[in-house]
């Protein structure tokens, strides 16, 4: 797992964060004491009902990045991303599928992604801006047989034509993006043969 990237944090990389945690946990309890011992009943009360007030504000304002995080996006969020970010959302999505991310070099212009899935399936994925002409692009090169075509916008005709003729090829546009994006799995959105 540590070779794939898979592997957790060490005890001595979370020991500074677990310190702090139990000395504010120490600390809250320890005031909550003294508020009491000063003010009686009323301390833990104010506390339970501030508590009670903030915890559904914070968890409210930490949703999105949570759900972002375990790669599911709005077609807002979609639409606002650039190249490198949408790179970094498929491999959320990839990996929110059940598949094996490499994720993209930063030494690319066009960033691209390489993934591998539990069932044999390697997929390469490569990203399109809006006016770049399709058929013109270089070609992957040596990579995995199935290559995925991400555009937010809409691929014309010549395009389709073009990826038909190409194994391996298939083309995601922004309709499909956005439902895998909204949690779709991937293989019910193209076909992986």
């Amino acid at each position: 797992m540590r070779a794939q990237g898979r592997h957790g944090p060490e005890f001595r990389e979370v020991l500074p964060a677990l310190t702090v945690l139990v000395l504010v946990l120490c600390a809250g309890v320890a005031g909550l004491a003294a508020g009491y011992r000063a003010l009686g009943v009323v301390v833990p009360f104010v506390f339970l009902a501030l508590l009670a007030v903030v915890v559904p504000l914070v968890v409210r304002a930490l949703r999105p990045a949570a759900r972002r995080r375990r790669g599911r996006y709005t077609a807002e969020e979609i639409a606002a991303l650039d190249a490198t970010g949408l790179a970094s959302a498929v491999c959320r999505m990839l990996r929110r599928d059940g598949w094996s991310v490499r994720p993209p070099s930063g030494e690319r212009v066009r960033p691209r992604v390489r993934a591998r899935h539990p069932r044999g399936h390697l997929l390469e994925v490569v990203f399109r801006p809006v006016a770049e002409p399709l058929p013109d692009e270089d070609p992957p090169g040596a990579g995995p047989p199935l290559l995925l075509i991400v555009h937010r916008g809409t691929f014309s005709a010549r395009d389709a034509r073009w990826a038909r003729h190409r194994a391996g090829t298939r083309l995601m546009d922004g309709a499909l993006l956005r439902r895998w994006a909204d949690g779709t799995p991937l293989d019910r959105l193209i076909d992986l043969r």
